[in-house]
Parts: structure tokens; sequence; C-alpha cells
């Protein structure tokens, strides 16, 4: 019974970990094949398209009270955690910019302990802050540049998606995955439109590379991201499932030096392996102590 638990936990982590493997490769598609320049735009083609398809291939909406919970979770994954994060990248260094969003496993557990009751475990703590330092190691350059406005929207969108993410464990929703994805990528996109229109003016031209980018990033790096991701936040602890999150920083810069020919030395072996190291002591469970069993037999009479 145990080595089927410990199977399944580990189909549900392997699930999980497509969401920041396919996060991680949105940076590489967005520097070679989307119009420069028009963050909003990107965030707007990432969310509300796929979410009206997948409506309208589900075709359920929100009842009660989930009318609501899906705009706040819609405005926390998506539409505001998109502008913060892009605001990030553009008033920041890169290196960063994902430092601070390593982060996130730390807010997630913060935020998980008064709303799920989930206290903190220390083992996890740890790794967070280990993790935090192998990301910094794996991508941080010169600290040149730094705004407050870029250090805004880095904090900023940790702390709306650690929040979307523990909301998402807390409410728990009456539909299968996929549609509350939907509903949260519809809500966030309209969020995104007005802004987009107000920040950006007109779409942009999109040519054929751009168009399978948005492809990419709309079904891989959010559709399928985002179902994989809840799917693992319903089935395992906050903390643990943020910690996964850490792959995401680790996925950009393999495919930087794959495909950008990118610098990676020993600083940055150590980091990755620093990063490694820390998403696998995150998913540590403490083994239930096996219980005496109780005799049920009658005591011998006392003789005399």
């Amino acid at each position: 019974m145990e080595e089927k638990a410990e199977s399944a936990l580990g189909r549900v982590i392997a699930l999980t970990a497509i969401a920041p493997v396919a996060w991680g490769s949105t940076y590489l598609v967005t520097e070679k094949s989307l119009p420069p320049d028009r963050p909003l735009f990107a965030a707007l083609m990432r969310a509300l398209p796929a979410g009206l398809i997948l409506l309208l291939i589900l075709r359920q909406l929100p009842k009660g009270e989930w009318w609501w919970k899906a705009a706040v979770l819609g405005a926390c994954n998506i539409g505001l955690f998109f502008p913060l994060i892009f605001l990030a990248a553009y008033e920041l260094p890169g290196g960063l910019a994902a430092t601070i969003q390593a982060a996130s496993p730390l807010a997630v557990m913060a935020i998980a302990w008064p709303l799920l009751r989930e206290r903190p475990v220390a083992i996890r703590v740890v790794a967070a802050l280990i993790g935090l330092a192998g990301v910094s190691l794996l991508v941080l350059r010169s600290p040149d540049g730094v705004t407050p406005l870029g250090l805004f929207g880095a904090f900023g969108s940790v702390l709306v998606s650690a929040l979307g993410f523990v909301l998402v464990k807390r409410w728990k929703a009456p539909v299968p995955m996929l549609t509350l994805v939907s509903w949260q990528l519809v809500a966030g996109g309209l969020l995104l439109l007005p802004l987009a229109l107000l920040v950006e003016g007109a779409p942009p031209a999109i040519d054929l590379p751009a168009a399978g980018g948005f492809l990419w990033i709309g079904l891989f790096g959010t559709v399928i991201a985002y179902t994989c991701w809840f799917h693992g936040l319903s089935r395992m602890p906050a903390g643990a499932v943020a910690l996964v999150g850490l792959l995401n920083p680790v996925t950009g810069t393999v495919l930087g030096v794959a495909f950008a020919a990118e610098a990676f030395g020993p600083v940055q072996a150590l980091g990755m392996a620093i990063v490694l190291g820390s998403v696998l002591a995150g998913q540590y469970r403490r083994r239930p102590r096996p219980v005496a069993p109780v005799s049920t037999t009658a005591p011998e009479p006392a003789r005399c």
C-alpha cells in the first residue's frame, strides 16, 4: 500500500513539474518569436484566446459564488501577475528578477499557514532558502539598473501569484481543473484587454513566427502548464508544490545555453545542482509511525 502511495505521489510531482518547465521555455520563445516591446499584448494573447476557446469547448460557466471567485483567481494568477512580472523584466536585470521570483516558495508557505492551516515544515523552509541561493548563483549577474518600479513589479508578482495559488487550494472548485483554468484565463484576459489597449495602443502585426510563439505559450505555457500546476496544488502541500516551481529558472538557463549560446560555467553548474537538490528536499514527507497492534486477548487470571 505504501509503495502505491509513493508511486502515485511521484506521478503527481512529475505532472506538476511540467508547469515550471513550460514556463521556463516562455523566456526563449518570447525573445525569439514574439513582437518586441509589447509585454501587455503578449500577456493578453497568452491568456484570453486560450480561455475563450476552452470555454467554447467545455461549455461550462461559473455558478453562484464562483463568478467572483473565478474573477479573483484570474486577477491573481493572470491579470495582475502577468503585467507585474513583465514590469520586473523590463525594469530589473533579468537575473535579479528571476532571483526575486525564486522567493515564491517562501511567500506561498507564509500565506498557506493562515489560510490553509499548513504549518511550514522546517525542511521545506530550509530548502526554499537554499533554492533561493542556488537560483542567485544560476542567474544573478550585475545588480546595476535596479529601479523601485522594477522591485515593486518583482515583489508584487511574487505576492499576487502566491495568494492565487493558495486560494486555488483553499477554494475547492466544483468543476474539473481544465474548466477552472478556462475561467481564470478569461477573467485575467478581460482584465488585461483594456490595460493593453490603453498602454500599448493597437495590436501589432503578427507574422508566422509570432503566431507559432503565441500558440506555444498559449497552449503549452499556459493551458497545459496551469492545469498541471493546479492539479499538483490540489493533491500536495502548497509549499512542496511551490518548491517544484524552482525548475522554472533551471529550464530557462538550459534552453538559453542550448539555443541562445548563453554562458554557463562552474558557478552556474553549482547553482543548478543546489536548486535541483532543494526541489528534491522539498518533497520530503514525514512517514507516519506504525501503531502497535492492540491485543484483544483477555489477560490470564492471577495465580496465587
